[in-house]
């Protein structure tokens, strides 16, 4: 198969520090996001992390975790070091990044990221997006959103934010952290330098969009839960006992 998913994970989370390890229904979260992985049917998948004790524990479970450098600025700058160490035979043509911290997602949604990357010659990257609620979730600053100008298919994001300031409502949407790379557009973005409004903003899509690289995305009915607070931990505890 020449699709690979590839999750990053790191215990250093400033607002839940070691949470790819944190118990949900008896299993590690990074364990479930994982499973979520396999489950989609559509590729290999591996752990990208430059922590033992994660490599530890997804060897326990019998998969594959590939050590990488700790001081990666972004996700997808690690799961290209991973994608290099693990397939030096050039194999995989398309590549996943799945955040560690979703283990509810629906694995259909990772199976339409690769989709998107595959049916879009022109996309160099391929995400998702949610339709934003009500005005405390427009106006969350944690909450990325993503800002799409024309409603013409296939669809572009044109921006990412986190203040809506300045922007119709109507066009910004939640925004879903998981990509699809065609391995070459990995490739170009690894190599490409970060630009100062990824830095000031801690978004690194914006270095795709701000270096002219095409990001397509689709509209999704329900956004699963990121785990970055104690009370993410409890809905996706309860969630998944369910």
């Amino acid at each position: 198969m020449s699709n690979l998913i590839i999750i990053p994970a790191r215990l250093e989370s400033t607002r839940l520090p070691n949470k790819p390890l944190a118990d949900i229904d008896g299993t590690p979260m990074i364990i479930h996001v994982l499973n979520r992985g396999l489950e989609s049917a559509c590729g290999d998948v591996v752990v990208a992390t430059s922590n033992k004790e994660i490599q530890d524990i997804v060897e326990s479970y019998g998969a594959k975790a590939i050590m990488t450098n700790p001081n990666h600025p972004s996700g997808s700058d690690r799961i290209y070091e991973a994608l290099n160490i693990f397939d030096n035979d050039l194999k995989y043509k398309n590549i996943v990044n799945l955040q560690g911290d979703l283990p509810t997602i629906d694995p259909n949604l990772i199976k339409l990221t690769f989709k998107l990357i595959e049916d879009n010659q022109e996309a160099d990257i391929s995400t998702l997006g949610g339709k934003i609620k009500d005005r405390a979730e427009l106006e969350d600053l944690n909450v990325v959103k993503a800002y799409v100008k024309n409603n013409d298919k296939p669809l572009y994001a044109d921006d990412f934010i986190r203040s809506p300031k300045g922007y119709d409502p109507k066009k910004l949407y939640h925004h879903l952290g998981i990509y699809g790379y065609k391995r070459y557009s990995l490739e170009k973005f690894i190599k490409t330098k970060q630009s100062k409004r990824e830095k000031s903003l801690k978004l690194e899509q914006l270095r795709a969009l701000d270096n002219k690289m095409k990001i397509a995305i689709d509209i999704i009915n329900e956004i699963p839960i990121g785990v970055d607070t104690e009370d993410d931990l409890y809905n996706v505890r309860k969630e998944l006992s369910e």
